[in-house]
């Protein structure tokens, strides 16, 4: 009996949020070891599916970053990176586009049409929303370093986001993004999905990954429940936020700057962890406003 009243209680404390978010966009990037883990990734995709029937607009971005890796290693290349970016010749490239389109895209994109849900993926091989110019790494005495076919996002076609997510569809964008001659650059998916929100103008954007969100020190269990853009700074500057929470960090304070109320960074191992972010009052990650 307790158990059913619990759940009675959380519906009820849903609602609100129900009614409150109903035909808002939130954009949901997917990334870290969620992508590796196929019952993660369902139970994930199952989540985005529910708030899709309550009335929410999902808009997904997602990452593939260990699976790239893995396919190199089965071609016979290594990955090397140069300031945390992975260095795309020909080869490499293509292989990224094969693994974030073919596989993981066209994997989540049936995923949600077998859950009874519609969904297109959208990127370099079919209709692109992301477009983008190379990105050039600053070296010692202000030379540019070249790592090949890496991008930064220049510009998203938000009209072509809403009116699929108004038609009742849930996009799915690969981060492989278009550049003005219509060649293809690979991006870090945290920046596109700040650029994404920000050009839907979303309530909100989520960054699913395999951490609680940010800490505010060494201390596992020193999780910050709710950060402002002054916060964030000092974090930054003292250490704390470094490596791969830079980018998800970026990301937000793009989504925000540009319209976005508020930025998510959640675990995604935490069993509707997306969920329990969106519609209750507690959350489970970190909470970021300007």
């Amino acid at each position: 009996m307790q158990d059913a009243i619990n759940k009675a209680a959380a519906l009820v404390e849903a609602h609100a949020y129900i009614r409150s978010f109903a035909g808002r966009v939130v954009v949901v990037k997917v990334g870290g070891s969620i992508m590796d883990d196929p019952a993660a990734l369902e139970a994930l995709l199952q989540d985005a599916c529910f708030m899709h029937s309550v009335g929410m607009r999902p808009v997904l971005v997602h990452g593939g970053g260990k699976s790239i890796t893995a396919a190199m290693e089965q071609a016979g290349l290594e990955a090397q990176f140069v300031q945390g970016r992975r260095y795309t010749d020909d080869r490499t490239l293509a292989i990224a586009e094969h693994v974030l389109v073919n596989e993981i895209n066209a994997g989540m994109v049936r995923a949600i049409r077998e859950a009874g849900h519609q969904a297109m993926g959208l990127h370099s091989l079919s209709s692109c929303a992301v477009f983008g110019r190379r990105l050039f790494l600053a070296g010692e005495g202000g030379r540019k370093i070249d790592v090949g076919f890496v991008g930064e996002v220049t510009s998203v076609n938000g009209d072509l986001l809403r009116a699929v997510t108004q038609a009742g569809i849930i996009p799915v964008i690969a981060p492989i993004a278009r550049d003005p001659a219509g060649g293809k650059l690979n991006i870090n998916a945290d920046s596109v999905a700040g650029y994404v929100a920000a050009a839907v103008q979303a309530e909100k954007i989520v960054l699913v990954s395999d951490t609680h969100g940010i800490r505010k020190s060494a201390d596992p269990d020193d999780l910050a429940r709710h950060l402002d853009r002054d916060e964030i700074a000092a974090l930054v500057d003292s250490g704390v936020i470094s490596e791969g929470m830079l980018p998800k960090v970026e990301a937000s304070l793009t989504a925000l700057e540009g319209g976005v109320n508020k930025a998510h960074i959640i675990d995604g191992r935490i069993p509707h962890a997306l969920l329990l972010e969106v519609y209750t009052d507690a959350g489970v990650g970190t909470e970021i406003v300007l």
